[in-house]
């Protein structure tokens, strides 16, 4: 009796899970619409024939019109360049400098993780006069050096704060295992902790690429020549004050989507956790 009464209980059950996944699979099928329309319809303009053209239907030339009489090139290297050495740089910093504010524990490393959050709440744009001041003196001002030297300073103190949250969650067992077997404080740094934080190290790349990938606000202010431009300054130009020829813009955009794009299919398969819990196997 008892074992028809669950069964029953059970069946009334099913139907009413069986709705709330459709009701998921709705919720999730229109955030993908909202997300992906956009980028579809950017790249559908793109193919399209600009102002003036005699061409009819799905055609290229609008990104043979971009390479061919602007500085595109010139822009996709800049922005490649400016943004490769962001990365590298923060990277390079804050991967030590997050593992100090993971294990160390004094009035020191509470006051630098302090000044980091500090840092971090005031928006950049309360920095570009006095930095444009100081730059312009230095000789810095149409200087992609210049700009890189800003990217790497915005960027650094969430890059910290982002790998030293992913060293927390790595146990301190696993180093002193390597210490116990002859390695020194920054062998077992890079041989146990930095191996196991791979995705924590992507993440904090991604973060720091987009964001000097997609910065517009620091490139218009401190950027003059056309040639030293980045892409999203570059795309500016394409603006008018009376009409937009959008098949050009829309050509730049899909550029401008691609890298970020190649970056994440490229990266996606290394972001996993599971190595961590394995190497704690019967312990």
């Amino acid at each position: 009796m008892t074992e028809t009464v669950r069964e029953r209980s059970r069946s009334r059950r099913a139907p009413l899970d069986e709705r709330g996944q459709w009701w998921r699979f709705v919720l999730v099928l229109f955030i993908t619409a909202v997300t992906v329309i956009p980028i579809a319809a950017v790249v559908y303009l793109s193919l399209l024939p600009g102002l003036g053209s005699a061409s009819t239907g799905i055609t290229l030339e609008n990104f043979v019109l971009v390479f061919s009489q602007t500085n595109v090139d010139y822009w996709l290297e800049n922005s490649l360049g400016v943004t490769i050495v962001t990365v590298i740089i923060s990277l390079a910093v804050a991967a030590p400098a997050g593992y100090v504010l993971s294990r160390v524990r004094n009035r020191l490393v509470s006051g630098y993780s302090l000044t980091l959050f500090i840092v971090q709440s005031l928006p950049v744009v309360t920095a570009v006069i006095p930095l444009f001041m100081l730059f312009s003196t230095l000789g810095l001002v149409d200087n992609l050096g210049g700009v890189t030297i800003i990217y790497v300073g915005s960027t650094l103190s969430v890059a910290i704060w982002m790998m030293a949250a992913y060293y927390d969650s790595i146990p301190i067992s696993l180093e002193e295992a390597a210490w116990m077997d002859g390695c020194s404080l920054f062998g077992g740094f890079v041989r146990v902790v930095l191996r196991n934080a791979l995705p924590g190290v992507l993440s904090t790349a991604i973060f720091c690429f987009l964001l000097a990938w997609n910065d517009y606000l620091i490139s218009v202010v401190f950027l003059r020549s056309d040639v030293n431009y980045t892409l999203p300054v570059g795309l500016q130009t394409f603006f008018q004050q009376n009409a937009t020829n959008w098949g050009p813009v829309m050509a730049v955009a899909v550029i401008m989507m691609l890298p970020p794009v190649i970056l994440f299919a490229a990266l996606n398969r290394y972001f996993s956790v599971g190595g961590i819990g394995g190497a704690l196997a019967g312990r």
